[in-house]
């Protein structure tokens, strides 16, 4: 699995960090989202997919 995001267009909501802590993080200045793992282990899947779901940015993509 491979994720993608697009930060510049984050808008800091933290779904992806709470929904993924695994693979996704806010940076502390700007709440704008940090990926910790581009290349996730299958386990994350779910919660990957979660995260994407409830992004009201839609800056993130599953790859495959």
């Amino acid at each position: 699995m491979k994720v993608a995001l697009e930060r510049d267009w984050c808008i800091g909501a933290g779904n992806c960090a709470l929904t993924a802590p695994a693979v996704f993080d806010q940076d502390p200045d700007d709440a704008v989202v940090v990926l910790l793992d581009d290349s996730p282990p299958e386990s994350e899947r779910t919660a990957v997919e979660e995260a994407i779901a409830r992004c009201p940015s839609a800056v993130i993509r599953l790859l495959s």
